[in-house]
């Protein structure tokens, strides 16, 4: 019982943090007054008894780290002095303007791009605050206290009879140009796309020092681009030949005395399911029905850690990547390719070693019992993606009948999940069609289907069983094991709210009572925006709404799936995650007690970062091939969606392709443009024309900058009022 007031405790404890940034939010509204509790309550609208005790509760915590001070018994001011010093991450815009994020603040701290000193985007930094009369604080960068990184990706401009020259980045990556002496030059062509490593910065010098480490090539082919990709999130495009070599070195027979400690399922239907172009199978399923009338079904995963063995050169490098880098016309793998695309990979006709959850589930898709184990699997068929598809949607063909029956129980989990509070955002992603050069020829959306939902609801069983096992014991009391989990937290309450009023302007309404009647008033807004002028604009919103999914070893749960334990498990080959999860369960069958949970943190933080740099990876390459592919219609109009709004202009997304251009304020010539944050808006400010989020309007491309991975477009109508 201790244990589970420990859990109760510390998911209490997150929520009291939240309340204190809406508190803090609040309070920031004007800084020199004082408050008492039921000021502060009603200014968050949390008015009822419940909710204020929390609100005292989180006042207290407050006080406690020196955010607000009580100036008198139960009353409160914020504790943000003129010229206080703070400590945060800086993040620069394309203006060279920059916030600092400080944590236990709810808004980033404003700082000019005369105040921002020598420090660069993501560094750690020391600032001072302070006030100007009817304006946000805002701060000026005192010293870099911790450099996010030295190297950078920008072009050589090479200075002729000088012998130096400077490399210039992305004005949002690294706000100063690099000066690169005579001597550090490697090779470098004026023109260039180059690695620089920054090496030094002196004091009141403009520029700093550095050496340029790789030459990539000519801005705006295809292979730079790709490689300045990868590079300037610091991702890794080959494997050190060491660890080529020590996988290349393993052990890859099935051994008879190994398949005798694991459970040999290589008699059972089983079969993979993939989309057409994968190599890497990390996941299959198997079916038999039982006497008893009930099914079996196996969740089959690739057992890397049978193979990958911590304090080894290829875990080392592993963990160091984290994850696999899908970029538009290549994947960056997390372990060598004789790993995830031959050794691991559950290719049909091929005995594989597994790590398995088998499920005896009755034909209304309840679980009786559940098992865990390593496996021995021999998979009889590889299907992609459409083939299952065609077996749901004809009822005929091999395998038929098996698919059938996986399809009927996955859509009774799915509908299970979604009446417990699941969120079903369920927006299609961008694909490219290459030709054998790369280049983009054609653009299609992915959109998920009975096949894909298939293999999604008994992966998410899988995860979440797994999540359980370890968590709970059998009277459903935490057991407070350390694992890794995939937490997802509660939206953020002021978002909701924002949403809520916005949606209102269109009739649509939310009811924010409490968690579930969020999560089936959010699936309802997404039901009935569906096909309508609005629908991009309010799915846009929702979706900023929510928090980021990440990895910890504190179990908060996963608000989008409606799941109270969840971890990854299913997909070892390209998450490291997975791999942590699969040793830690196996860890817990040999009866293993409870490792420290600090060091698993350390891991969780890891590979959240890995996770968000190797998104922007992918996001940026998806640009890029955009822009190129758009290079082709210069010129030419489109119909497109308002998908951002911002103070300098707003972006048009062209709903047939995806690709999306920014309109500059300065370019509409018609009349000055005002922001209104609140309602994503622009609005003139002599005709009262306005461009608001989801809006319709005929654009012309005007300019597709590689480099930059920017489309720049012209509105060739002016919108009426």
């Amino acid at each position: 019982m201790p244990r589970k007031k420990k859990y109760i405790s510390a998911k209490n404890d997150h929520k009291l943090q939240e309340i204190g940034r809406l508190i803090l939010k609040f309070m920031n509204h004007n800084s020199t007054k004082i408050y008492n509790y039921k000021q502060i309550s009603d200014g968050i609208d949390y008015k009822n008894p419940r909710q204020r005790e929390l609100v005292i509760q989180a006042l207290h915590q407050l006080l406690s780290v020196q955010r607000i001070k009580e100036v008198e018994k139960g009353k409160y001011i914020i504790n943000l002095k003129i010229e206080e010093t703070l400590t945060g991450i800086i993040d620069f815009n394309q203006t060279g303007n920059a916030y600092v994020k400080v944590e236990g603040l709810e808004d980033d701290i404003f700082v000019h791009s005369k105040n921002v000193k020598d420090a660069l985007q993501g560094d750690t930094v020391l600032i001072v605050t302070y006030h100007f009369k009817g304006r946000k604080i805002e701060g000026s960068v005192l010293e870099v206290l911790e450099r996010s990184r030295s190297e950078f990706v920008g072009t050589f401009q090479f200075i002729k009879h000088k012998d130096f020259g400077f490399v210039v980045g992305d004005k949002k990556r690294i706000n100063t140009d690099i000066f690169v002496p005579k001597g550090k030059i490697g090779g470098a062509q004026d023109g260039d796309k180059v690695v620089v490593k920054m090496t030094d910065w002196k004091q009141g010098e403009k520029n700093p020092e550095g050496e340029i480490i790789k030459v990539l090539g000519a801005p705006g082919e295809h292979e730079t681009e790709i490689h300045s990709i990868l590079a300037e999130y610091g991702l890794p495009y080959t494997f050190p030949e060491d660890v080529e070599n020590e996988a290349s070195n393993l052990d890859r027979s099935i051994r008879h005395e190994e398949v005798a400690k694991r459970r040999d399922m290589r008699d059972i239907c089983t079969f993979t399911i993939d989309p057409k172009d994968a190599k890497d199978f990390d996941d299959a399923l198997s079916i038999q029905k039982l006497e008893n009338g009930n099914w079996e079904i196996g969740v089959h995963i690739a057992d890397v850690s049978h193979y990958v063995v911590p304090g080894t050169l290829i875990d080392d490098e592993a963990y160091d990547r984290a994850t696999s880098v899908y970029l538009v016309d290549r994947v960056v793998p997390m372990l060598p390719e004789v790993l995830s695309n031959d050794v691991c990979s559950l290719r049909p006709n091929e005995d594989k070693y597994t790590f398995s959850a088998v499920f005896e589930i009755t034909d209304d898709a309840e679980v009786k019992k559940e098992w865990f184990g390593r496996t021995v699997i021999h998979s009889d068929r590889r299907f992609a993606y459409e083939e299952a598809q065609e077996r749901i949607e004809k009822k005929e063909g091999e395998l038929a009948e098996e698919i059938l029956v996986l399809d009927r129980l996955a859509k009774i989990l799915r509908k299970e999940r979604i009446d417990n509070g699941a969120i079903t955002f369920d927006r299609s992603e961008v694909r490219f069609n290459l030709d054998e050069n790369n280049e983009p020829i054609g653009v299609y959306f992915k959109v998920s289907k009975d096949s894909n939902h298939l293999i999604e609801e008994f992966m998410l069983l899988a995860n979440r069983k797994v999540s359980e096992f370890v968590s709970l014991n059998r009277r459903g009391e935490p057991t407070g094991n350390t694992f890794i989990y995939r937490i997802h937290d509660d939206p953020d309450p002021a978002k909701l709210e924002a949403l809520r009023d916005f949606v209102g302007t269109f009739g649509y309404k939310m009811n924010l009572a409490n968690t579930k009647k969020v999560a089936e008033s959010l699936n309802n807004l997404l039901k009935e925006v569906q096909g309508k002028g609005e629908e991009n604009m309010i799915e846009t919103l929702a979706m900023r709404s929510m928090s980021k999914a990440v990895y910890s070893t504190n179990p908060i749960g996963h608000y989008g799936l409606g799941f109270e334990y969840y971890s990854h498990f299913t997909s070892p080959i390209r998450r490291y995650p997975d791999l942590i999860a699969h040793r830690l369960l196996q860890h817990y069958l040999d009866g293993g007690k409870s490792p420290h949970k600090e060091e698993y943190e350390v891991k969780s933080k890891h590979c959240s970062s890995m996770e968000r740099l190797a998104a922007d990876a992918e996001r940026d390459s998806i640009k890029f091939m955009q822009v190129k592919f758009m290079e082709k219609h210069i010129g030419e109009e489109f119909t497109g969606v308002i998908s951002g709004v911002a103070d300098f202009g707003f972006w048009v997304q062209i709903p047939e392709n995806g690709a999306e251009g920014l309109i500059k304020l300065r370019d509409l010539m018609d009349d000055s443009y005002s922001y209104d944050a609140k309602n994503h808006l622009v609005q003139g400010s002599r005709t009262g024309n306005q461009y608001q989020l989801g809006d319709k309007v005929t654009i012309k491309v005007m300019k597709a900058n590689l480099i930059q991975k920017q489309l720049d477009f012209k509105i060739v109508e002016p919108q009426n009022s």
